[in-house]
């Protein structure tokens, strides 16, 4: 007999004591162990989210031939954007909430995609950790320092396939960063600057708002009271729904938490940053309590590390917030309508998103994603070509490394104990754009020393009543 963990089927909350009545068969008895699948088996997987970005995750794995999807979980099903998933798995099982189909069809999967809003990743996610699942997660990890933290425990815990969803960090950057690092090509780095500053969702709205937008007629569809999960109580409006979330504070990351995990991840890894000591609101343009600015800067300082000297890593992000570029850079990154300059130096009126990684002897600029690093300086890079390391090739994409770690072949390349960490100094970040104010931060505690708001907020607000559960698994 399992455990009645939510009675929710009868009452939408906690379950003090009891058993649900409702038979699980353990995974050993239908040929599988909650650990590894077979290496011959495909993994059988339940998705949350299936339309956007989650339709595309699911397609992504779908296409590696690794996996049966087996369950379709979204809380808008049968609206336009999840009918396209629907119809491409007819026999996939169906549900709105996802306690529903853990508590019906549990036995029927070995792992979960989680393709929902920023702020549901987590007690989707700990409740399929729990449950002995693997779990693809897309990036950030999740809303609050404190739930990821919660995140990266319960992963060790239950022994689980863990990956982020940052799928360039199973392609050429991850691996050339890594090369060029442990060959010492990509040394002694002191400053690296990530940017990205394309327009937003939010861009153009009223900075002088005063309350959330009024609340509008639910969608016939759309469960409302299961998308808002965890999070406090807020009226439907079509602004908090299908990619919109991300523009608020209260369900989003912002562009930094969207983007970070693009053009971050690498520096984040390889030059071991951990978590920073202080975060610097060096400039926010259109700060106000509800969305995000219209521009941040956002200096994040990180301490020395072994041999690696003290590293302050600049977030820049906003249509008019350029990150200054070397005198060298060069053109190759820049708009292909802007002339070069006579002297070889122009300042862009746009990049595309990337980072610019200053060494003491070399510097080095690259895109976003899996896009690779070149040497900034004609003549140093020619220098430099002969010494440059071989660069492997990727053994698998994100999501075959995904199902293959399921299996038992592979190990994830942005799992939880790595992925955890960087998503942390997101929500940092976040906490510095939403108070506009500089955070200390004592890594050892992990706790903000000069702001008890701010402090306070590394845990968050409590969860709403019926999902308190959630945060003990």
């Amino acid at each position: 007999m399992k455990t009645d963990r939510r009675n929710f089927l009868k009452t939408g909350s906690l379950a003090a004591l009891g058993l649900s009545g409702i038979s699980i068969v353990p995974s050993t008895v239908l040929g599988k162990s909650m650990g590894h699948t077979a290496p011959s088996d495909k993994v059988n997987l339940a998705c949350c989210g299936i339309g956007n970005r989650g339709a595309q995750i699911m397609n992504a794995l779908y296409d590696t031939g690794l996996c049966n999807i087996v369950a379709l979980c979204d809380v808008d099903m049968g609206a336009p954007h999840t009918t396209a998933m629907m119809e491409k798995f007819p026999n996939a099982k169906r549900f709105k909430d996802f306690r529903r189909m853990f508590d019906e069809f549990g036995n029927g999967f070995e792992a979960i995609t989680v393709g929902t809003p920023d702020f549901s990743h987590f007690p989707i996610t700990m409740l399929a950790m729990s449950e002995g699942k693997h779990v693809y997660t897309e990036k950030p990890m999740a809303r609050t320092f404190n739930e990821i933290t919660l995140m990266m425990d319960s992963a060790k815990r239950h022994k689980v396939v863990t990956q982020m969803g940052n799928q360039g960090h199973s392609e050429g950057n991850y691996f050339q960063f890594k090369a060029w690092k442990e060959a010492g090509i990509i040394k002694d780095v002191t400053a690296v600057t990530a940017h990205m500053n394309s327009p937003r969702r939010w861009h153009g709205w009223d900075v002088n708002m005063q309350s959330f937008p009024k609340a509008e007629a639910l969608p016939s569809t759309l469960d409302w009271d299961t998308w808002l999960m965890a999070r406090s109580e807020h009226d439907y409006n079509k602004d908090f729904i299908n990619g919109q979330w991300r523009c608020w504070y209260d369900f989003g990351m912002g562009a930094l938490g969207d983007w970070g995990a693009h053009t971050m991840d690498t520096v984040h890894e390889f030059l071991e940053l951990g978590l920073p000591y202080e975060v610097d609101p060096v400039m926010l343009k259109g700060h106000n309590p509800f969305f995000f600015p219209m521009s941040s800067t956002l200096a994040f300082k990180f301490p020395e590390r072994g041999d690696m000297p003290a590293l302050t890593l600049t977030w820049y992000d906003g249509v008019d917030n350029v990150p200054p570029v070397p005198a060298d850079y060069g053109t190759s990154e820049l708009n292909a309508d802007i002339p070069a300059a006579s002297n070889g130096q122009i300042q862009p009126a746009k990049l595309n998103p990337g980072k610019i990684i200053y060494g003491k002897d070399l510097t080095f600029k690259g895109g976003s994603h899996g896009s690779t690093l070149s040497i900034i300086g004609e003549e140093k890079a020619k220098d430099m070509a002969s010494k440059l390391p071989e660069v492997p090739e990727s053994p698998s994409n994100h999501f075959a490394n995904f199902l293959k770690a399921c299996k038992g072949e592979e190990e994830t390349r942005s799992r939880f104990e790595i992925a955890g960490p960087l998503s942390q100094v997101f929500c940092l970040g976040v906490l510095a754009q939403q108070l506009n104010t500089t955070l200390k931060f004592d890594r050892e505690t992990q706790r903000i020393t000069n702001n008890p708001l701010a402090n306070q907020l590394l845990r968050g607000e409590a969860p709403r009543k019926g999902w308190e559960e959630f945060y003990t698994l």
